[in-house]
């Protein structure tokens, strides 16, 4: 899936650009393909709706019960790509396939641009998240209802929300919002709050708040603790 691309500033702008020495155009594109990684700034195209900021689809899949250390976590997880308005969010968001539908061990992550969807980023080390788990057939609608309100800035705590995550798992899936201060009580209230109501959730609807910093203490990323602790944890949202 790609975005086309916005041709503004990729031409030459005056006569003087056309006369390049041959050795000069072959530094650029050298230069070019040594940068592959510093691409071109997204940018809302002409007459979209710019969003407050951008943001980056990614997308994992690993095998189960494997511990998984931060390096390979990573190298497993693959951007789908970036946007900067409404309507590149729909190019995105209208071919990917929805989370009821994914199969495996498999998570779709929404980060705004620049933030890694990984408990280390520095944008995340110091927060937390709202977890949710879902009994199936509720991830689809409860993942599209969520990052439609993050988009849309309807959780109105400043620069708190850093991106969220939808895990498609073989008996529940789980969904999640994370935020950069952990320790921001207020914030984190308002957070869970704006949850509820976007998500129309039962007033019994369980949700847990976890730092990063104690996820990060665990065994490996699916270790002894957080198996003990899915099976002790029953109770999952389940409205029809």
């Amino acid at each position: 899936i790609s975005l086309k691309d916005d041709d503004s500033g990729d031409h030459d702008q005056n006569e003087e650009n056309s006369t390049q020495k041959d050795g000069e155009k072959e530094k650029t594109e050298r230069d070019k393909n040594q940068n592959s990684s510093k691409r071109k700034a997204v940018v809302p195209g002409p007459a979209e709706h710019p969003l407050q900021y951008n943001y980056t689809f990614w997308y994992s899949r690993r095998t189960p019960g494997r511990p998984t250390s931060s390096q390979s976590y990573e190298q497993n997880i693959k951007q789908i790509g970036t946007f900067a308005s409404v309507e590149q969010f729909w190019k995105f968001y209208s071919h990917m396939v929805r989370p009821g539908d994914l199969t495996g061990h498999s998570d779709f992550h929404l980060f705004k641009e620049g933030i890694k969807p990984m408990w280390e980023d520095d944008a995340n080390k110091n927060g937390g998240k709202w977890i949710i788990r879902l009994r199936k057939g509720l991830a689809s609608r409860c993942w599209e209802n969520l990052i439609l309100a993050m988009l849309g800035e309807q959780f109105m705590v400043g620069e708190e929300i850093c991106g969220a995550v939808v895990s498609v798992r073989f008996q529940e899936d789980i969904i999640s919002i994370w935020n950069k201060t952990a320790s921001d009580q207020a914030t984190t209230a308002r957070i869970r709050d704006t949850l509820r109501r976007v998500l129309n959730l039962p007033p019994n609807t369980i949700m847990e708040y976890k730092t990063h910093t104690d996820s990060i203490k665990m065994p490996g990323r699916l270790g002894p603790q957080r198996l003990l602790f899915q099976n002790l944890w029953k109770p999952r949202l389940n409205v029809p």
